[in-house]
C-alpha cells in the first residue's frame, strides 16, 4: 500500500507478477496473494480472474471498516482537510435523530453543522447529533480545528462501532449554498449511527457528499466480509459525465 500512496506505483500501473514479488520480498506465493487480496479489498487495485492487478485511477485511503474520521481519510490521500462550523447548539432532538439514538421525543441533544473541505474546496455537509453527555464536551472544543471524533476519543468517549446507510438525494437550497453548487444537484447521503462497545447509540449523523469529489465502493468475496471504502474522485475524470 505504501508504494501506491507514495506514488511509486501511480494510477494505471500494472503490478509486478506474483513471481517477481516473491523474488523481491523473499517469500512464497501465499503471503503475496494475501497482500494482493487486501489491496483489492481496500479498493487500491483492480484485476483478478486472469487479469493482471493494476492501481486504480482513484486511490482510496480510508475503508469505513477501519473507522477513521474524514480528517484522517483526507490526510491519508494527501489532501488538506478543512472544516467550517456553522452551528454547535443544544436543542431538542429531531424525530429522525431521536429514533436513531433511541431517545424519547423532546430529549435534549447537541447538534453540529459543519462544511468539510478537501484542499479548500467544499466537499461535504455534516449534520451531526450527539447525545447530551457526549455532545456537551464539544463546547470546550474548537470544532474548526480538526476531527471531532479524535477529540472525543481523547476525552474517553467510547466510539466503538458504526452503521452506515448510503443513498442519493437532491441538494436542498441550503445544501446548494453551502457546497457552492446549483440547487437540485445529486448528492451522496451517508447516514451513520455510532455506538459504544456495549451498544449504546452515541451519535447520529447525516452527511451529504459531492459525488464529483467523493464516492464509495464495496469490494467483497465469498470468504471475506464486504468493506465499504470512501474514495476521493478526480474531478477531471467526471467532466462530461451525466447524472
Amino acid at each position: 500500500m505504501r508504494r501506491i500512496t507514495d506514488g511509486d506505483w501511480p494510477p494505471g500501473f500494472q503490478l509486478p507478477s506474483e513471481a517477481e514479488l516473491c523474488r523481491e520480498f523473499g517469500t512464497s506465493r501465499g503471503p503475496i496473494r494475501q497482500a494482493l487480496a487486501f489491496l483489492r479489498s481496500e479498493g487500491a487495485v483492480t484485476g483478478g480472474r486472469g487479469r493482471p492487478p493494476m492501481v486504480r485511477s482513484s486511490v482510496p485511503s480510508q475503508s469505513f471498516s477501519t473507522f477513521n474520521s474524514f480528517t484522517e481519510w483526507a490526510s491519508g490521500i494527501g489532501k488538506k482537510p478543512g472544516q467550517r462550523t456553522l452551528e454547535v447548539a443544544r436543542r431538542e432532538a429531531s424525530p429522525e435523530a431521536a429514533e436513531a439514538l433511541g431517545l424519547m421525543p423532546g430529549t435534549t441533544v447537541v447538534e453540529v453543522l459543519r462544511v468539510r473541505y478537501l484542499d479548500e474546496a467544499p466537499a461535504m455537509i455534516e449534520r451531526t447529533t450527539f447525545i447530551l453527555d457526549v455532545g456537551r464536551k464539544l463546547f470546550d472544543f474548537d470544532t474548526d480545528s480538526g476531527s471531532i471524533f479524535a477529540f472525543l476519543k481523547e476525552q474517553g468517549v467510547d466510539l466503538h462501532s458504526a452503521r452506515h446507510t448510503i443513498d442519493a438525494v437532491a441538494a436542498s437550497d441550503e445544501d446548494a449554498e453551502l457546497l457552492e453548487q446549483p440547487e437540485g444537484i445529486p448528492l451522496l447521503r451517508e447516514r451513520r449511527i455510532t455506538r459504544s462497545a456495549d451498544g449504546q447509540p452515541l451519535e447520529y449523523s447525516e452527511d451529504r457528499y459531492l459525488p464529483a469529489l467523493t464516492n464509495f465502493t464495496i469490494d467483497n468475496t465469498v470468504d471475506r466480509r464486504a468493506a465499504l471504502v470512501r474514495i476521493h474522485t478526480d474531478p477531471q475524470s467526471t467532466q462530461g459525465a451525466t447524472p
